[in-house]
């Protein structure tokens, strides 16, 4: 059987409205034997219903959360707000983690999770964080190019998936990164100018958040393989215990 992971879209708008993801975030998923489900803003009865069905939860990268969402006056500086994917994505969170579902979050997603639990957010690192490093590539860099290292904390998820020894390069597509950590949660992963990239639940459980993008980098990264696969596995473990 393979897992199924709920994915969350994004909200084109146009003449039509459109919903969709990067195919990078599905093909991560696959190559690690789940089955990305994607979720579209809907309902709560509806969106309850599709939650009751997931394995697991990938919260994908996209544009800011908007300020009121963790209590912060909106700076001005705030870009691709979408209250309708905000809504949808913070309301999954909180199912997951109050069930203890499996989760991975990535760039917003992290900041998501941040969110959803109760913590803050930087709403610009380049302008709040002294000397703070670049932390979005230049414009026609590859997805997967990579643009600084973060240190992680010794014995988290990611120190085991990734490196040991305790540092791993990292691509960077980002503005906003996690503030004050949400009650639950820990840091697990910070880059040289003191900016937050790695967070996981304090419990053990399998909630893990990063701030660059693994799914451009799993392609050819077996550690970041080994990630998609560690939620996967998570997420085939909570099917079988939900099942007795």
């Amino acid at each position: 059987m393979h897992p199924i992971i709920g994915i969350p879209t994004s909200i084109g708008r146009g003449p039509l409205v459109e919903y969709g993801v990067r195919s990078s975030y599905c093909d991560a998923i696959l190559a690690a034997g789940g089955a990305p489900l994607l979720l579209p803003p809907m309902p709560e009865g509806a969106l309850r219903a599709a939650f009751g069905r997931l394995d697991g939860l990938l919260l994908p990268g996209g544009g800011d959360v908007a300020a009121h969402r963790y209590g912060g006056p909106d700076s001005g500086l705030l870009t691709l707000v979408e209250e309708e994917r905000d809504a949808l994505e913070i309301a999954l969170t909180c199912w997951a983690l109050a069930d203890g579902l499996p989760t991975l979050a990535i760039c917003r997603g992290i900041q998501v999770l941040n969110v959803a639990a109760g913590g803050t957010l930087i709403q610009d690192v380049p302008s709040q964080v002294a000397g703070a490093l670049v932390h979005r590539s230049a414009p026609g860099s590859p997805p997967e190019h990579l643009e600084h290292t973060v240190a992680l904390a010794p014995g988290s998820r990611l120190a085991a998936v990734y490196a040991p020894e305790g540092e791993v390069w990292v691509n960077s597509r980002h503005h906003q990164a996690v503030d004050a950590v949400a009650p639950g949660l820990r840091t697990t992963a910070v880059a040289a100018d003191g900016v937050i990239e790695g967070i996981e639940a304090e419990d053990g459980r399998f909630v893990v958040g990063v701030q660059w993008h693994p799914e451009n980098l799993a392609p050819a990264d077996a550690a970041t393989r080994r990630l998609f696969a560690a939620l996967v596995q998570a997420a085939g473990t909570s099917r079988q215990e939900a099942s007795g």
